[in-house]
């Protein structure tokens, strides 16, 4: 009878594990809100920075609550880890490429930053998984590999800090290409008020430009639209902080690009490589 009734509970709970469902796990649903808000944030972003900038950053602030309700419901899941780096290098990615649209002049600084933020964490999930074994997180460095890595993935508070702190100086600057011809010395003033819309002093907007949405046309609709003192002091405020984390990518990329070397060299040694060179019998 007890056997049966042990039987009977490992069934149900087997039964139980086949009907979840990893796909609407919590974590993963708080996930797929983040995607639709950053989604629903580039479509504000060309001309609308205060609505793109809130769903921007709630997007961004859902990325703390995704890891609390992994924890807490006991849903950690590896495919939960995946869409929660993948959100994270698209939406920072989908930003820097309107900034770097926005201040031409800095677009190569812009575009560098986006390749080091995706070949950084790309080596390391890669290395991870191919040194480490398929069922370790990234997130868990051995601190004799790396001290600095160790101290930014252990401590979830020092992690959260830095990645908001990193968006909170893009989105700054974001909203510093609507507002401070200090960055953008072309932003076209609004015309004087004593002339009329549609003079020669003053022409409509579809005069100067053939299409609304090209850059020009793009940078006039920007000009002006709002105060430049507080994003100024956000970037300013925050950029020590994106300085620091670009500094810990470039240490992720050199990390675990020896970590791979370390594992080529092993696995060539166990395959007796390089060859000894055949010795040359003296004529």
């Amino acid at each position: 009878m007890v056997q049966n009734r042990a039987m009977g509970t490992g069934n149900t709970s087997a039964g139980t594990a086949e009907r979840e469902n990893i796909f609407l796990f919590v974590p993963n649903l708080i996930g797929y809100s983040r995607i639709v808000l950053a989604l629903a944030s580039l479509y504000y972003m060309p001309l609308h920075p205060r609505t793109c900038s809130l769903l921007y950053s709630v997007s961004c602030l859902l990325d703390g609550l995704d890891g609390f309700a992994a924890r807490a419901y006991e849903q950690s899941t590896r495919f939960g880890a995946v869409l929660d780096m993948v959100t994270d290098r698209c939406t920072t990615a989908c930003l820097l490429v309107f900034l770097a649209s926005a201040f031409p002049r800095w677009s190569i600084v812009f575009q560098g930053l986006i390749s080091l933020d995706l070949a950084s964490h790309y080596m390391h999930m890669y290395a991870t998984l191919t040194m480490g074994g398929s069922g370790q997180s990234h997130k868990k460095v051995d601190e004799s590999r790396s001290w600095i890595l160790k101290q930014y993935y252990s401590n979830n508070k020092v992690l959260f800090t830095f990645c908001a702190l990193n968006e909170l100086f893009f989105i700054a600057l974001y909203l510093l290409s609507f507002s401070s011809p200090t960055l953008s010395p072309s932003l076209l003033q609004p015309a004087p008020s004593t002339l009329q819309p549609g003079s020669p002093a003053a022409p409509k907007p579809s005069m100067l430009f053939t299409s609304p949405w090209s850059a020009g046309a793009m940078e006039m609709a920007r000009a002006n639209k709002m105060d430049s003192t507080v994003p100024w002091i956000l970037a300013a405020v925050s950029f020590p902080v994106m300085a620091g984390k670009q500094f810990i990518n470039l240490v992720q990329l050199v990390k675990a690009s020896k970590w791979l070397a370390e594992g080529d060299l092993e696995q060539r040694r166990k395959l007796g490589l390089p060859r000894p060179l055949p010795v040359k019998k003296a004529l």
